[in-house]
């Protein structure tokens, strides 16, 4: 019997969610389907129990469902923990398992498809936010040399760098500034985890953070040159990046957690890449 998974969110209809996850089964010979569901906003456990009781396997969560489906979860990983919020659950009987693969998916993406390792290296996070908070403990365990997470709203920077120092294994420094405090420090990878891309907006950020060969990474996608991208263009900055490759390896993980099998996310990263002119 071909197994039945979804994405679920509201709006649905932009998702490449189905499209990344039938490749993936192509690839994989995996027998299953999987669709996209538009969640009515405040019913969300109703759309669920549906599709559970219909025979669904799983589902991949996307906006504005994530803290619905972190309340849902009956057991929530540690990555969900962290996050405070869920991007993909496993239905086995009664049970609803949840993560949240999306730091995991962006740290696969830098270290492993851009070559770009993390270790030892001075990293900028712009954005406190539940991006940001996802992949703190991704970015801990891959050793920096220190991370700076920058906010607009400094108390929420301070806190999340607070949550870092809390968790980590390793002795890695980690700050919450202001942008005003960004002045004389440079930065090897900045990440832009902030949502200002999404309306063609520009975080107030010094052109000059950008270090020597630095990697400026654009955690939207399909958007082009944004106003970061640009920025760091202008400010000599050759390697940059936006977020397709971590959409690809957020849903690999998903996949492999589903189904015990990774596929290979190079033929979707290709096909879903827009130029960054």
């Amino acid at each position: 019997m071909t197994d039945r998974y979804a994405v679920i969110g509201n709006p649905i209809e932009q998702s490449k969610s189905p499209l990344i996850h039938t490749a993936f089964a192509q690839v994989t010979a995996q027998d299953m389907e999987y669709t996209k569901v538009l969640g009515p906003v405040g019913g969300f456990a109703g759309a669920v129990d549906a599709f559970r009781a219909a025979g669904g396997k799983g589902m991949n969560v996307t906006a504005p469902f994530k803290l619905d489906a972190f309340a849902y979860a009956t057991d929530l990983a540690p990555s969900a923990q962290m996050a405070g919020a869920v991007n993909a659950m496993k239905f086995e009987g009664g049970r609803v398992y949840a993560e949240n693969f999306d730091g995991v998916g962006l740290v696969r993406d830098v270290v492993h498809n851009l070559g770009c390792p993390l270790q030892g290296r001075r990293v900028l996070v712009l954005g406190a936010g539940g991006a940001t908070r996802g992949a703190l403990l991704p970015f801990l365990a891959e050793q920096p040399a220190k991370l700076v997470i920058v906010n607009r709203t400094v108390a929420k920077a301070e806190e999340l760098a607070a949550l870092g120092r809390q968790h980590q294994s390793g002795n890695v420094p980690v700050q919450g500034l202001g942008y005003d405090q960004l002045q004389g420090r440079q930065f090897d990878v900045v990440f832009n985890a902030t949502s200002a891309s999404l309306t063609a907006q520009l975080p107030p950020l010094p052109s000059s953070v950008f270090a020597p060969g630095a990697l400026a990474y654009e955690l939207a996608y399909g958007k082009g040159l944004t106003p970061f991208l640009q920025l760091a263009k202008q400010a000599g900055v050759t390697r940059l990046a936006d977020g397709v490759g971590m959409l690809a390896e957020q849903a690999a993980e998903a996949f492999l957690w589903w189904r015990g099998v990774r596929p290979d996310t190079q033929g979707v990263i290709r096909q879903l890449t827009v130029p960054l002119v």
